[in-house]
């Protein structure tokens, strides 16, 4: 069987690698010049920064893959365990460690807020108890209803219907600590009261298996998958955009590229944006669900910025992974996550106190990213997704870029705006663009209720025989764990098997 898969992100390559594996023969095709989709590395001057993922979980998701071809990961890819996972700030420049050990986070609690101490304990039983109910639908398909509904009572056992922020509030008195311990919705591109508490499963994954870091970037395993899926006979094709996916007699057939010319296939997965394949890749063929896909909720958007400098800061409090939580919430959420803004009209500014900021110091970890003696960093700030037609202009772009060096060298790199050397930066535009996520949304859609699941766009498209979707907008959602397994999902219907559960290692000792 000949199998095209359009996009090298993680879950068109682990769609690749398993089709590989099966025998079947597999051609990526991607149309920016490397491999990796959000996942790009930027080499500049010296530096790698990562283009977009930068948290590592579930690493036996990757152990599978290797595992096909007979291979080991740690054989192709050096992961190492972090430890704190991330550093939450407050206004004040006070900080809450997230620790592998729930001994010590436990403890983290209490010193912050002792009176939080078993509402924390609690919680931690809540979200535990949800992973487990939840987690086996994450490596299932998902498109009928009926499969659905069977969730419904453990979604009203426990309580995973209500947003992540109330499952934290039910719990939890600290103001800060309410926003740290429900943050990693934001992870995913949703509104911390908007993402159900289903979602909490991935707090449950890091607690679980740990955070990581691979050696030389996520683009190291992006690196070692590509090159694996090479060992399995499979082709990738970069600087190769596809225009159309063909369609006869209701069944996908092949492709048609930008330059003209087409080419057959037996299956096609895609791992573009759903929105971007309905409507752009499938256009008529698209049928119901591209017009449901044209009225969905999209997650947020986000500037990126990237930053080498020609010095380190032994003495920084920031830790690998930081965030920033020290504006107003409820004014920076209700920005970022604002349906649009009446045409015509500016957006509101943006301040200090409207940030909310993911920075990455790769170089604590890994000093090989970056020269000898220098320091690379990488900076996420959420934005809202654009409306139809609308630009960033260099100006709102250059005042973000301002007011986050200017935040970063107030409180936690002292000098940073004088030892600059190396900057790029990607904005909305570029997820729109570039990566062809429409109105520029970094993870897709939001993770709402009614945009999970069956609701989600499903693996296999119910309009067009052959034709399968992988990816952040497609079931079961964002992050690198659940995009993984997408590629499983979609392989094995293409397979014609049923959807089997990986096969999960003992999880920590102190779990």
């Amino acid at each position: 069987m000949r199998a095209i898969v359009i996009g090298s992100g993680f879950g068109g390559l682990a769609a690749a690698i398993r089709l590989a594996a099966a025998g079947h023969e597999t051609t990526v095709l991607e149309k920016q010049d490397r491999i990796g989709g959000r996942a790009y590395l930027y080499e500049l001057d010296g530096f790698r920064f990562d283009g977009g993922p930068t948290v590592i979980t579930a690493p036996f998701m990757f152990e599978e893959l290797f595992a096909l071809a007979g291979e080991r990961l740690e054989d192709h890819v050096q992961l190492v365990p972090l430890d704190p996972f991330y550093r939450a700030f407050d206004r004040d420049g006070t900080h809450f460690d997230f620790h592998a050990d729930p001994v010590r986070m436990q403890q983290e609690v209490a010193e912050r807020s002792p009176a939080d101490e078993r509402g924390y304990t609690r919680l931690r039983g809540r979200v535990s108890r949800i992973f487990d109910a939840f987690y086996p639908y994450t490596e299932r398909p998902m498109m009928q209803l009926h499969v659905m509904m069977r969730m419904l009572p453990f979604l009203l056992r426990h309580r995973a219907a209500l947003g992540v922020q109330r499952l934290v509030d039910g719990c939890i008195r600290d103001p800060f600590l309410r926003r740290a311990l429900a943050f990693h919705p934001l992870l995913i591109g949703g509104h911390p009261a908007r993402t159900p508490a289903l979602y909490s499963l991935i707090v449950e994954f890091e607690r679980r298996w740990g955070v990581h870091y691979a050696v030389g970037g996520t683009a190291a395993i992006v690196d070692a998958l590509g090159a694996l899926l090479q060992r399995l006979g499979g082709r990738i094709e970069c600087g190769v955009a596809v225009e159309r996916i063909l369609v006869r007699s209701g069944r996908a057939v092949g492709v048609r590229l930008e330059d003209g010319t087409e080419r057959d296939a037996d299956v096609v997965v895609s791992n573009a944006d759903p929105g971007y394949t309905y409507d752009r890749l499938l256009g008529p063929a698209s049928g119901l669900a591209g017009l449901r896909l044209r009225t969905a909720r999209p997650s947020m958007s986000l500037h990126v910025l990237y930053l080498g400098a020609d010095r380190t800061w032994p003495d920084t409090p920031l830790a690998h992974h930081n965030l920033m939580l020290s504006g107003d919430s409820r004014r920076v959420l209700g920005r970022v996550f604002a349906r649009s803004h009446r045409r015509g009209t500016r957006r509101e500014p943006l301040t200090a106190d409207d940030l909310f900021l993911y920075v990455h110091l790769p170089t604590r970890t890994d000093p090989s990213v970056a020269p000898e003696g220098c320091e690379a960093m990488y900076v996420l700030v959420a934005a809202p997704p654009l409306d139809v037609g609308e630009e960033i202009s260099d100006a709102a772009a250059r005042r973000v870029r301002d007011l986050v060096v200017g935040a970063l060298d107030e409180q936690y790199l002292p000098g940073l705006a004088g030892h600059l050397v190396v900057e790029h930066a990607i904005g909305p535009e570029h997820f729109r663009d570039v990566l062809n996520t429409p109105r520029g949304a970094a993870f897709s859609l939001q993770p709402t209720l009614f945009q999970s699941g069956w609701f989600r766009p499903h693996n296999r498209s119910p309009q067009v025989e052959g034709l399968y979707l992988v990816g952040a907008g497609t079931h079961p959602g964002a992050g690198i764990p659940a995009v993984l397994a997408s590629g499983k999902i979609a392989a094995d219907l293409i397979g014609h098997r049923p959807a089997g559960r990986s096969r999960r290692p003992t999880a920590r000792a102190h779990r």
